[in-house]
């Protein structure tokens, strides 16, 4: 079994947090590889400021650069939007290996608006990233009134494959400040520049190796 992590978002761009999260991550759950899954679309998220997809595929294929990191829209082929459904059509293509949820502490802040986020908890392990400024909403979040007697001790992260589900794992990794939200409200046409420095043409998903367009 290929030990794999997860790290699902509109990479709206991708940037050094994305990296410096997978890095860690990475390290702390023992992983053989970790996917980027860029999004088609965020069902939490406005479609207002999101840049096209090509463009954000092409941000997060710049900040994985020259790491074990396999960027990915595979979404768009399963035909899914939500987490729950993208994980059970993943397990049963790749029955080889095993995923683990990977998220910032922004996102446990309002996992209880996913879409079956119970049933999310009960296919995968999920591991949550220190992520400044949200960690105190995190461990206030609705969802974690039920997900609390599930967290692990993260001194064994690296045995999450032994864990039976549901299993949190709250990771304290060295915080990094950049956000993508940041990097919009310095330059909204950040995506523009993006598209000047690839070919389209030329991306391929990394999990199915097919060309992008």
């Amino acid at each position: 079994m290929t030990m794999t992590g997860l790290l699902g978002g509109s990479f709206n761009p991708g940037h050094r947090g994305h990296r410096q999260i997978s890095i860690h991550a990475a390290k702390a759950l023992g992983l053989n590889e970790l996917w980027w899954l860029v999004s088609p679309g965020n069902p939490l998220k406005e479609e207002k400021g999101m840049a096209p997809l090509p463009d954000r595929f092409a941000s997060a294929c710049q900040a994985a650069t020259c790491l074990p990191i396999r960027v990915t829209a595979i979404e768009r082929e399963l035909g899914t939007r939500y987490t729950v459904d993208t994980l059970q059509a993943l397990r049963r293509r790749f029955p080889d290996r095993q995923f683990v949820w990977i998220m910032g502490a922004d996102n446990l802040s309002q996992f209880h608006l996913w879409r079956d986020w119970r049933r999310i908890a009960a296919l995968v392990p999920i591991a949550v990233v220190t992520r400044p400024g949200y960690d105190g909403d995190a461990q206030r979040a609705k969802a974690m009134g039920w997900l609390r007697r599930f967290v692990r001790p993260a001194a064994k992260a690296r045995q999450w494959t032994d864990w039976s589900m549901p299993a949190l794992v709250l990771l304290k990794l060295p915080p990094d400040p950049t956000s993508a939200t940041g990097i919009r409200a310095a330059d909204p046409n950040w995506h523009q520049k993006t598209a000047k420095s690839f070919n389209p043409k030329a991306l391929r998903d990394g999990v199915t190796r097919r060309p992008l367009l």
